[in-house]
């Protein structure tokens, strides 16, 4: 009794926390749980990890955490399977999957951990510029939100054009200031340093750049399947169950060594079960709740909270080092990233006032609103912070 007792006193004490509060302590857990994601796949690829082995098995765990829940709980609203759904999700899976997180280990294996999550905050900013593209997205010059997007965006060309093309000088080295002994011992946990030997940092980052354009693809993608299939957690794990495929597929033919297939230490089992546990399912999970409590803009606006903490964790974990390059290009994005995010915002507050307008129009016996009243509500879908998982 007393066991029940201190569980239903400790659920009471959570439920007294304010409801933002509590959305801020998910995010800061959530930018924690991916950060981590970050530096162990590093320390996976360090390990001698095989790059297509590595997502196989990741998700094969994501799905068989999302399983349950998406047939359990999405039984009312999931539509009949049909070749059109199946086609619409191997696609789904072949950009958001497939090309995303095979693009995001190259990347990885080839930078580091901090530039890795760098990147990833122009994702905003790419899918916008995706969705203006194919009209999905209207552009308004006339007006700040429209500026600020296009300022935005530009800015996070420019940040990730930095991180390619000018790698710099060494900011800070890590590995100078911890003594012989820790160094030793990360090196054994972790094999070779992080950041010691990069096979092509430029080529690196145009892999990340790919990494990051597939993920803002998948995004613009899955909006308009989700309108006739609104299941989200089936259409997940039906991406999920192709992406298995696909790999398992090159697998065939570009890992033929069966050894690669098997677990060498506890380390390398540990890696793949974060990947699929924390940066997969758990994480889902918590974004899906964030987003529905405190809305994408909310969730989006943590993501640079997850580079500062990529930052430590890989220069104490793998001892990567900081090139200025990189500092002035994450400053780029991370600037742009917020300038995007203040013209959605301010883009849903024009919305609601005009929605406003039509509707005391509306009560006061008016019909007929003028045209130029009316907007569309851009999609929110696009301008989220991960996804799913992403990676």
């Amino acid at each position: 009794m007393a066991e029940n007792g201190g569980g239903d006193g400790g659920r009471l004490r959570w439920c007294s926390v304010p409801e933002r509060l509590q959305l801020h302590g998910a995010m800061l857990a959530l930018q924690f749980g991916y950060a981590g994601f970050h530096v162990v796949s590093r320390a996976a690829l360090n390990m001698g990890i095989s790059m297509l082995v590595f997502p196989v098995y990741r998700n094969i765990i994501a799905l068989l955490l999302l399983l349950p829940f998406a047939y359990f709980l999405e039984k009312k609203e999931r539509p009949a399977i049909s070749l059109k759904f199946l086609t619409q999700f191997f696609l789904l899976a072949l950009v958001g999957i497939t090309a995303n997180q095979g693009f995001y280990l190259l990347g990885l294996d080839n930078t580091s951990p901090t530039f890795a999550s760098a990147i990833q905050n122009s994702v905003p900013a790419i899918t916008f510029l995706m969705a203006a593209l194919l009209r999905i997205e209207k552009v308004r010059l006339n007006r700040r939100d429209g500026l600020s997007k296009v300022l935005g965006t530009a800015l996070c060309v420019a940040g990730a054009s930095v991180i390619t093309l000018y790698k710099g000088p060494t900011i800070y080295s890590p590995a100078k200031h911890l003594n012989h002994g820790l160094a030793s011992a990360r090196a054994t946990t972790f094999g070779r340093l992080g950041d010691a030997a990069p096979k092509n940092w430029t080529m690196g980052c145009i892999y990340l750049i790919g990494h990051c354009l597939s993920w803002s693809g998948w995004l613009v993608l899955q909006a308009p399947v989700l309108k006739t299939y609104p299941a989200r957690l089936s259409v997940t794990s039906y991406t999920c169950f192709f992406g298995i495929i696909q790999f398992l597929i090159i697998a065939a033919f570009a890992e033929r060594d069966l050894t690669a297939w098997a677990f060498h230490s506890g380390w390398e089992l540990f890696t793949i079960f974060y990947a699929g546990v924390v940066a997969s399912g758990i994480a889902f999970a918590v974004q899906i709740w964030c987003i529905d409590r405190g809305g994408p803009v909310f969730v989006a606006v943590y993501q640079p909270v997850q580079t500062l903490v990529v930052a430590i964790m890989a220069s104490i974990a793998l001892g990567e080092e900081f090139y200025l390059g990189g500092i002035i290009g994450a400053v780029l994005i991370i600037t742009g990233l917020y300038f995007v995010l203040y013209g959605k915002n301010e883009e849903r507050k024009l919305a609601a006032m005009e929605k406003a307008a039509i509707q005391s129009i509306a009560e006061h016996g008016i019909n007929r609103a003028p045209a130029n009243h009316v907007i569309k509500t851009s999609l929110a879908a696009p301008l989220l912070a991960r996804s799913t998982d992403h990676v």
